[in-house]
This record gives structure tokens, C-alpha cells and sequence, in this order.
């Protein structure tokens, strides 16, 4: 067994035991099981998918940190929410706004990595809620 926190600066988002996570590294998709060699890497928007027996949860993440030492995953997440929190309209309308933001971009870098940063994360929320739905994408 691995032992898993997901937090987020406003809450903890998950913390108990699980058999397997998949994070959305920096470099790829990466899976973790128990005595997995010690890794911190960054991560990016995507689905976190946490096993625990037969039962998986999906969780939106918008980018963050993975620390895996000693069977236990620290994930410092930008944002977290589980599949079941998202909001689709909110989801929506958050893609549309940076969609539009992007069609004439500002030439401020930082502001355009953030710009792109919402729409990627807006993008991950959606496909999860439709999926749940089963929408297909």
C-alpha cells in the first residue's frame, strides 16, 4: 500500500491509503505503485487517478509538485477537485473566456503562460465531467 495526500492551499483534498496513483507528470503519465523509487517531479494539468482495491477516483489537478519517497505521494497541488465536484457550466464558461483571451494574445509571457495555463486546466475539468456523464469527447 502506498500512503496518499493530495492538498491544495485551501484544503486537503485526499489522505488515506491506495494501491496505485497515476499522475499527470511534467514529462508524462506516471504510474505509481508501492516501493516506487523516490521521485520529486512537477506536474501538469490532467487526471490523477487513484486505485484502491477495484474502486478508482478521478481528480482534476491544474498542475502542481509530486514527491514519492518511502511508499508514501505527496501531491502540492495548484488546484485539486474530484471528478464529482466539478462544475460544467463553470468549467465552460472558464475555457471560453481563456479561448477568447488567446485569440488576440498579450505580449506579456507571464500572462500568456497563465492564459494558457486556465485553458488547459478548464479543458481537463471538462473532459472529466463528460466523461462521468459519458459525453463523448
Amino acid at each position: 500500500m502506498l500512503h496518499l495526500e493530495i492538498v491544495t492551499s485551501e484544503r486537503t483534498i485526499y489522505n488515506g491509503e491506495v494501491d496505485m496513483v497515476t499522475v499527470p507528470g511534467g514529462d508524462g503519465v506516471m504510474g505509481v505503485l508501492p516501493k516506487h523509487a523516490p521521485v520529486l517531479s512537477t506536474l501538469k494539468p490532467g487526471e490523477l487517478r487513484v486505485r484502491v482495491g477495484n474502486d478508482v477516483q478521478e481528480f482534476a489537478i491544474g498542475g502542481g509538485f509530486v514527491d514519492i519517497h518511502d511508499d508514501r505521494v505527496i501531491i502540492l497541488a495548484d488546484s485539486a477537485e474530484r471528478a464529482d465536484e466539478i462544475d460544467e457550466a463553470r468549467a465552460e464558461a472558464a475555457m471560453n473566456r481563456a479561448a477568447d483571451l488567446l485569440k488576440n494574445p498579450p505580449q506579456n509571457k507571464e500572462e500568456l503562460i497563465h492564459i494558457e495555463n486556465s485553458l488547459r486546466r478548464s479543458q481537463v475539468r471538462l473532459r472529466m465531467v463528460r466523461k462521468g456523464r459519458g459525453v463523448a469527447q
